[in-house]
């Protein structure tokens, strides 16, 4: 469990350490285009969640959050380390969620700053890749390990 932790923690110091820069070296709504009119970084704030929906409800973000970090944490515990591809994405699911809950917990919002304008996208953080990575390895464990498991669990002998 601790190398999961560790990544955990990996993902939630660089989500950090990108927001701390665009804080620090940015005015909000500044651009820097990296390859213009396709990525740029963008010093935006979010005080909602994706896509800017349930916009100012940070009591419920956080209340959320605490819920799902436990939650993150005692699978974890459980799993210890006998699902590799599971615990890795729960780790990243766990980094990511934390790092926007420190940002909720001080400043009430989320500094995004990835901003791909070559199809529209909204702007978003490293937080909110490692979420939808960890929940998109989450499904593709759900949908294409979880006949492994079930035939495991029928060779197991009764007691």
């Amino acid at each position: 469990m601790f190398y999961y932790i560790l990544l955990a923690l990996l993902v939630f110091l660089l989500d950090q350490g990108s927001k701390w820069m665009v804080v620090h070296f940015m005015n909000e709504g500044d651009t820097i285009p990296l390859w213009p009119g396709v990525f740029h970084i963008t010093s935006h704030r979010n005080a909602g969640a994706a896509f800017g929906i349930l916009q100012n409800q940070r009591g419920l973000f956080l209340l959320i959050t605490v819920v799902v970090v436990v939650g993150i944490v005692a699978v974890l515990w459980r799993l210890k380390g006998k699902n590799p591809l599971l615990s890795v994405a729960l780790s990243l699911v766990l980094g990511g969620a934390l790092g926007n809950f420190l940002d909720r917990l001080v400043a009430g919002e989320v500094v995004d700053f990835l901003d791909f304008r070559l199809i529209h996208y909204p702007i978003f953080n490293l937080a909110d890749s490692s979420i939808v990575i960890g929940v998109g390895l989450i499904l593709f464990d759900s949908l294409f390990s979880g006949g492994r498991r079930k035939n495991e669990k029928e060779e197991e002998p009764v007691n």
